[in-house]
């Protein structure tokens, strides 16, 4: 008899059985191999709930068939279908089920966990049943979504997740959550906006905050900016008023000119070092902290295009826009010309997309070996602000736009692209795999040009247009920040555009994979100020509810040293990639003191790889055990009996 057998009807499995050496445990109605005892787990009650997710899953998948199925599975003795089973009444089913129908264990097929893992938990604790009980299968995005052509397969795959569901929850044990200690003080690493916001934030919700800036002033990229697009504040003015807030704050401690140099702990629980930049000043003792949580506003680096690209550095006049900004900055309130290196500047070249948007075969690779393909989102704005403020300034000189597209998409953003056509701007554009070229040409010298830029313009048809300008102002995107040390210390992911990476982009935006480290503004990629801002309030939204208890709860997805079994080779250890969760501590045993595995629960990430290198299995996952995945690859692999449309008994396979 095949070991999957346990799944089926006995009117199905009759005549299979017939003939072999098999036997029937009467009190249990299950039908076992001969010499096996029966399974205790059997009597278990499993409530199982599929979710029509209002037809995202039912139109491709046969929830009533999965269903009536499911409910063919030994212990399952509820298999209900709902159309919103994340919603109050679908809530409210489950809740009732476990309390009427006595149920011990709960299943829910519906959509993706990062939605409403939490939801169901609660549902099934508010009926008095331990949330660790509960098991979440994706049939939206792993059936329906990913096999919408195929809804007979989609089907038979939704009942065989469900079926590994079950069997995993066969062996499910109540957990608890872990309480750590909290302590309740955040640490702000950056004093820019995002840093800034963050922090005020915090302290008016009278949460302890230490901010620390390497530079020796509070602003970041603002302090270089003229005005703020789109409302064209005076980015000063914006700097000067978080900086009195932050400063004035009793709750905000602020080091300037420092670094966190050592980061080491877990969420509640963190141990800090910061040091002075200054080596001058290294004398002075380092700063130790113990805070319950991090906000990474690490920010930003404008990309610095190399040597001779676009001519730059090899021609005086071709600048990065953060630099011609600052040129715009210094021009006289009342200057009528505008001059760059002694040079009286007619006509100016912005080019767009200058270290962002980059194709292999096109564009060099950055020291790292990346290119920046991403966009970098804020340069067409600024760029245009820009323009405009030149023609308004300035009209008697002629701007020439260069771009690949134009992409204002913030509100109120757009109007800077109509009024810069509207006050003559000359707009061109480019193939990305024909970039624009900057030369110094006999042509433009005798035109009193001392540049000119050679485009093949898609606005005429690819023709190849020569435009002499005075002055190229490169459109440079925005790179990672320098924080190579804190993201190895710190075991942060970044994305394949460098920036540090959320856990989801929209269901937990601020988060990253480490507990208690969040992201604010830059830091997490190209971002506006409004953006920025908006970031930086989730993110202090976020540490402030996890300052309020006075214990961190965890989930007890964790691994867990069977004692009894360790034979302290230490080979976990030396596998475990987060420093700190593992480690070997000398105890006594029967009276011999030896070396023992034990896990910090605080810092373990429960990624299993202690489970697989240990030769003794000494080691298991809360939650996860390998007796539970063993039952649900069982689940996964059997031969489940289910019902087709002329209601036969046919094996789905």
């Amino acid at each position: 008899m095949r070991n999957n057998d346990r799944f089926g009807e006995r009117s199905h499995i009759d005549d299979e059985l017939s003939g072999s050496d098999v036997e029937r445990d009467e009190e249990e109605q299950v039908w076992l191999p001969t010499g096996q005892s029966a399974d205790p787990a059997q009597s278990l009650r499993i409530g199982v709930y599929i979710c029509r997710c209002g037809g995202n899953i039912s139109d491709v998948v046969d929830v009533e068939r999965v269903a009536d199925t499911v409910r063919l599975i030994p212990g399952v003795t509820t298999a209900k279908v709902h159309t919103f089973v994340c919603s109050d009444p679908g809530q409210h089913m489950i809740s009732n089920d476990i309390l009427e129908e006595n149920l011990d264990r709960v299943v829910v097929a519906s959509c993706t966990p990062f939605l409403h893992e939490q939801t169901f938990r609660g549902a099934v604790a508010r009926s008095g049943m331990n949330p660790y009980l509960y098991e979440h299968v994706n049939i939206r995005e792993q059936a329906s979504w990913a096999h919408k052509h195929d809804p007979e397969g989609a089907t038979a795959k939704a009942i065989r997740m469900i079926a590994g569901a079950v069997g995993k929850l066969r062996y499910a044990q109540p957990l608890e959550q872990i309480k750590l200690p909290n302590h309740r003080r955040a640490l702000v690493i950056g004093g820019g906006i995002a840093g800034m916001k963050a922090a005020t934030d915090l302290a008016a919700r009278g949460i302890k905050v230490l901010l620390v800036e390497t530079e020796q002033k509070l602003g970041g990229r603002l302090n270089y900016l003229g005005r703020v697009y789109p409302s064209e504040s005076a980015a000063a003015e914006l700097v000067t008023e978080l900086a009195q807030r932050v400063q004035q704050d009793p709750n905000i401690e602020v080091l300037l000119g420092w670094k966190i140099t050592a980061v080491s702990g877990f969420i509640g629980n963190f141990k800090v070092m910061a040091e002075p930049v200054d080596a001058s000043t290294s004398s002075l003792p380092g700063v130790h902290a113990t805070v319950g949580a991090i906000i990474m506003a690490t920010g930003f680096r404008p990309y610095v295009p190399r040597d001779g690209e676009f001519l730059y550095r090899s021609e005086p006049c071709v600048v990065t826009l953060p630099e011609f900004v600052q040129l715009m900055r210094n021009v006289s309130p009342d200057a009528k010309t505008l001059a760059y290196k002694q040079q009286k500047i007619r006509n100016i070249g912005f080019l767009h997309c200058v270290g962002s948007r980059q194709l292999d075969g096109v564009h060099e690779p950055g020291p790292d070996g990346r290119l920046n393909t991403y966009c970098s989102r804020t340069c067409c704005t600024a760029i245009l602000q820009q323009a405009l403020a030149v023609r308004k300034r300035f009209p008697q000189i002629g701007v020439f736009d260069f771009h690949q597209d134009i992409r204002t998409y913030g509100r109120g953003q757009e109007n800077y692209y109509t009024d810069a056509s509207r006050a003559g701007v000359v707009f061109f554009r480019y193939n990305g795999e024909e970039p624009p070229t900057v030369q110094v040409t006999p042509s433009s010298r005798a035109k009193n040009g001392a540049l000119s830029v050679v485009v093949k313009d898609a606005l005429t048809w690819g023709r190849e247009l020569e435009v002499d300008v005075d002055m190229v102002v490169l459109g440079t995107g925005m790179m990672p920040g320098q924080i190579e040390d804190l993201i190895e210390q710190m075991k942060l992911a970044t994305g394949d555009d460098g920036f540090l990476q959320e856990v989801h982009p929209k269901l937990r935006p601020v988060e990253v994979a480490v507990n208690g480290v969040l992201l604010a503004g830059t830091a997490q990629g190209p971002m506006n100020i409004s953006e920025t801002l908006a970031a930086a309030g989730a993110a202090a939204v976020k540490a402030a509810a996890m300052f309020a208890r006075e214990d961190v709860e965890l989930n007890p997805y964790v691994a867990e040293v069977d004692q009894s079994l360790c034979c302290g080779e230490a080979e976990c250890v030396t596998q475990c990639a987060y420093e700190g969760a593992l480690k070997m501590v000398e105890m006594e045993v029967d009276g011999e003191l030896v070396q023992r595995a034990q896990v910090n629960a605080g810092l373990c990430v429960g990624c299993g790889a202690c489970v697989a290198v240990c030769p003794h299995r000494a080691i298991d996952l809360n939650g996860w055990r390998l007796d539970q995945f063993e039952a649900m690859v069982e689940g996964i692999a059997a031969d489940i009996p289910g019902r087709s449309c002329e209601s036969e008994l046919v094996t789905i396979h």
